[in-house]
């Protein structure tokens, strides 16, 4: 895994910036013989895309996916697959007050420190932008896990306070993804009260995979939810995870979170579909925390390249709440990381 590539048997490298011509990604390792459903690709960037959910960013770009390499006749072919988003809706000019100031909860210092030199337009490689060329590559990984009979969910369940009670994911609600169409409704409310007031606020996304044999992952390093941590973390918005019953397992005692097995099967699944770093052959669950967007219209404090405090209004157009169209993301970092385990354990066959 380098500094922008990702996986080993199946393995994506993203390219581009945030206000740049075009963002992509070039994945290698995929089996030959494979019928791409190219429609299918273009509804997964649809779900991401700027613009196309009312909770997130009014930027609005169409994010039209083109294939340049790997196919032939639709089927795959072996080789690697090269896919590309071009940039239409960049306002650029709305980032030039930003030449000398770092904006508060971004990678604007770190970026400098490390590198001496940053773009300042929409924060370059480190924007969220950069995501959508890992939803290219996971909609490709979601159709080859498909194959396998493997399924992954995920859907919106707490933005601030308010939570979902219920887990109807055959009827989620649409802008959030959420399970819980009431309390949905509740979520949006807030989402927009809190653009009302020129901030931002987080929630919880909850992902769930049908169908995982038992085996993938390994014992020590390799673990399977070590791996998924590593995948989901890399998400610019993430802040925290946890599989099963996580943090709530401090809380209980070992024969509340162990789960039992008789000769029928498991009992219970508090440890999420992973034991011991190994998939259990259950449903796999986790959760991400994910923050509030950093670019709110707020003041706040800052200091400049010549360390003075400021304040600072970010200007743009940004989302309140990320939660909406990162839910697709982190379905994709699932996908990607899994059918490489997949192919690491069983083959491409």
């Amino acid at each position: 895994m380098g500094h922008n590539s990702f996986g080993t048997a199946f393995t994506i490298t993203t390219f581009g910036e945030s206000h740049g011509d075009a963002l992509g990604v070039v994945v290698d390792g995929v089996e030959p013989g494979f019928l791409v459903d190219q429609e299918a690709l273009q509804r997964e960037m649809d779900r991401r895309r700027p613009g196309s959910n009312p909770t997130g960013t009014e930027r609005n770009e169409i994010d039209k996916l083109s294939v340049l390499s790997g196919l032939y006749e639709g089927y795959t072919t072996g080789t690697p697959i090269a896919m590309i988003l071009y940039s239409t809706n960049q306002r650029s000019a709305d980032y030039s007050h930003l030449k000398d100031v770092f904006r508060p909860g971004h990678a604007d210092w770190t970026f400098e420190q490390k590198y001496g030199r940053r773009d300042i337009r929409g924060g370059g490689r480190s924007s969220g932008r950069e995501t959508s060329a890992r939803v290219a590559a996971g909609a490709l990984a979601k159709q080859l896990l498909a194959k396998r009979g493997i399924q992954i969910t995920a859907g919106t369940v707490q933005v601030g306070p308010i939570k979902a009670e219920k887990r109807h994911w055959d009827d989620r609600e649409p802008l959030l993804s959420c399970p819980d169409r009431e309390a949905a409704q509740a979520m949006v409310s807030l989402i927009e009260e809190v653009r009302q007031q020129k901030d931002s606020i987080g929630g919880v996304i909850e992902c769930r995979v049908q169908g995982l044999p038992v085996g993938l992952g390994e014992p020590v390093f390799g673990k399977l939810d070590a791996l998924l941590s590593h995948a989901v973390m890399s998400i610019g918005a993430v802040k925290g995870i946890q599989f099963g019953d996580g943090f709530a397992c401090a809380t209980m005692r070992g024969s509340e979170c162990n789960d039992q097995r008789t000769s029928e099967g498991f009992l219970s699944n508090h440890a999420g579909g992973v034991l011991g770093g190994i998939s259990s052959g259950q449903e796999l669950v986790l959760q991400a925390a994910i923050k509030p967007t950093s670019s709110i219209g707020k003041p706040q404090l800052t200091v400049n390249k010549a360390n003075e405090t400021v304040t600072l209004e970010v200007q743009g157009r940004h989302d309140p709440c990320i939660c909406g169209r990162a839910v697709v993301v982190v379905e994709a970092m699932v996908a990607i990381t899994l059918l490489d385990l997949y192919y690491t354990a069983f083959g491409r066959a």
